[in-house]
């Protein structure tokens, strides 16, 4: 894989080395999916706690975490398709039946896949694999994001079953990142990065968010990711985290906000730049400079053992000894420092005051301290990182600059990409 410090030379020279896109596309499209062995190794560790705690099996819907557990990736609809993972046995697929073929293809593990028909009841299926694995009452865990209607189905037929967070049980497993899947989010980073840059040298005057998040989409996938969003915020919409309805274009003087990410086997980049079209002012540069600051300080915070939501309370304490917004309140930082990202753009934990999960090696977050400043502008700089033993590592370089946001110059009058 292209190394870290050879990707972000290249970056810094695109228009020099043309070639290194050519061969970023060819390693994103080389890349394999996680293991079967991986899986197994996740399904004996969740097993392991299940046994620990007295839960019976987990109930997992479509979505990431069945992902992670059995590669299957699938939607949710109003036709129940879910997973029963016992604390003993392999798992037990429920799906209509016929989505089946489709369902049973992407299924990465040992287990059964049981189809019910369109006059059937899904809920006795789950019911009938629960006690096939020897789960006849008791606990069974539930994602908070699992849907009210197939809990209440399992609990009208057997009531016998108490249903219990699972969150807890998952986050353990996807909470530390193995070495493969930190290798699948740097290739994710390298094309977030890779295609960022490439849109920052194409902006110009007159375009809006939506042609700039169309540019973003397509670099993205000619590089071979998966686009997942491409967020662009200009002029005094930068101000509000998530943007504005109100039509914004590029202008002289204009802040420019990308927030994009993309994935790469089901796993994400989360980046954020931000820089002005044209010539930045003093109180631009200012506020640029006060949130890498804050950025930076976030990671010099990062130790073993620290609480995440000690990060944001440092982060926090700085901007408000620079005159900004005490706690969450405009003009200043009404968001957390970071979040977890993995298989979920967010994902526990979280870099936000109160969360006292302790900083541990393989975990990895998202460092976005922005300012923002309601009807003028706001800045927000992301990066991902995750912890090792000897502390943070950045997927990406940190901006250089309001001038080098990409670690390229942008020239007052053309705006055009050179090599500094």
């Amino acid at each position: 894989m292209i190394s870290r410090r050879t990707f972000m030379a290249a970056v810094g020279a695109v228009s020099a080395v043309p070639q290194f896109f050519s061969v970023l596309k060819a390693e994103v499209a080389a890349a394999k999916p996680i293991s079967v062995g991986e899986r197994q190794t996740r399904i004996a560790k969740l097993q392991r706690l299940m046994l620990d705690r007295k839960v019976g099996a987990l109930l997992v819907e479509p979505g990431s975490t069945l992902d992670y557990f059995t590669g299957i990736r699938w939607h949710r609809s109003e036709r129940t398709t879910a997973a029963i993972i016992p604390a003993r046995g392999e798992a037990v697929v429920i799906t209509p039946a016929f989505e089946e073929p489709s369902v049973r293809e992407t299924l990465q593990i040992g287990g059964e896949v049981r189809a019910w028909n369109e006059a059937d009841s899904p809920f006795e299926r789950l019911v009938q694999a629960l006690r096939d694995r020897g789960v006849h009452e008791g606990s069974v865990a539930v994602e908070s994001t699992t849907r009210f209607f197939i809990v209440d189905g399992i609990r009208q037929l057997s009531p016998r079953y108490q249903f219990i967070a699972a969150d807890s049980l998952v986050g353990a497993c996807r909470l530390i990142k193995s070495p493969t899947e930190l290798a699948l989010m740097q290739l994710a980073n390298n094309v977030t990065m890779a295609a960022m840059t490439k849109v920052h040298a194409r902006v110009s005057l007159g375009m809006n968010s939506d042609e700039i998040a169309a540019l973003m989409n397509e670099e993205t996938a000619v590089l071979g990711g998966l686009p997942e969003f491409s967020l662009v915020l200009l002029n005094e919409a930068s101000a509000y985290p998530h943007g504005s309805r109100q039509a914004q274009t590029v202008r002289e003087g204009s802040i420019v906000l990308m927030d994009c990410g993309c994935s790469v086997q089901g796993y994400q980049s989360d980046i954020s730049r931000t820089w002005v079209h044209g010539s930045a002012t003093r109180h631009q540069r200012k506020v640029w400079e006060t949130v890498k600051r804050g950025q930076e300080l976030a990671l010099e915070t990062a130790k073993i053992g620290i609480p995440t939501g000690h990060l944001d309370d440092v982060v926090r304490a700085y901007y408000e000894r620079e005159g900004w917004g005490r706690h969450y309140q405009l003009p200043g930082l009404p968001h957390r420092t970071g979040h977890g990202i993995g298989m979920d753009g967010h994902e526990s934990a979280y870099l936000v005051h109160g969360d006292t999960t302790a900083l541990q090696v393989g975990m990895c977050f998202s460092d976005e301290p922005g300012l923002y400043i309601p009807g003028e502008f706001g800045v927000r700089l992301e990066d991902c990182w995750y912890m090792s033993a000897a502390g943070p590592v950045t997927f990406t370089a940190l901006a250089d600059s309001i001038d080098r946001p990409m670690g390229v110059k942008i020239t007052a009058k053309s705006n055009k990409e050179a090599v500094a």
